[in-house]
């Protein structure tokens, strides 16, 4: 018997229908180069249409790049960037690229946008949105996305930042509090 497909939501404004399971790219840095390759297409064979890494994991994306030679048309690929400048984003996208083996990214995201300091360098002269808005305007990546700790820094982002179609952050529900209220937090973006 074939289990059920895994259920999809959409992501953010994308449009996109991904699993509600993902394929972490950082679960394969650790692992052998032949075990990450296996593990990558189970995870696409079980159903799992997201893949997510970044450079700052490793080989990761070198490995998950055997994969995507072969089945990248299967995939909705999100990669990452700690980059604050233009320049140092352009080459670590161009990297990223050559690593994962396509030519184009879906979900191309500003890695722990944590402090203001980050977002005042990224949006201003020489910032790497600069980087991102070309190279979605080249069809290079499709959408652009943010990661980090902190929800009143993403509302801050995104208030910025209207070109942001998805925000990634880590949730705790053992420290989960009233603070993180949807109207607290749009009420402390404005401040």
């Amino acid at each position: 018997m074939k289990p059920a497909p895994l259920p999809r939501r959409t992501l953010g404004r994308t449009g996109q229908q991904s699993t509600i399971v993902a394929l972490g790219g950082i679960t394969l840095m650790p692992m052998e180069r032949d075990d990450a390759i296996r593990l990558t297409h189970e995870a696409i064979d079980a159903g799992v249409n997201h893949l997510d890494v970044a450079p700052t994991y490793g080989d990761a994306q070198a490995k998950m790049g055997e994969v995507l030679r072969s089945r990248r048309n299967e995939v909705f690929l999100a990669c990452k960037t700690t980059k604050r400048d233009a320049e140092g984003a352009r080459l670590e996208l161009e990297e990223s690229l050559r690593l994962l083996s396509t030519d184009h990214i879906d979900l191309y995201q500003f890695h722990a946008l944590d402090t203001e300091e980050d977002l005042e360098q990224v949006c201003g002269a020489g910032g790497a949105l600069e980087t991102f808005l070309q190279a979605k305007e080249r069809g290079i990546i499709s959408h652009i996305g943010l990661t980090g700790h902190y929800p009143l820094m993403h509302m801050r982002t995104i208030a910025r930042i209207s070109e942001v179609d998805t925000v990634m952050f880590p949730l705790n529900f053992r420290t989960l509090d009233t603070t993180l209220a949807p109207g607290m937090l749009m009420e402390q973006a404005r401040k």
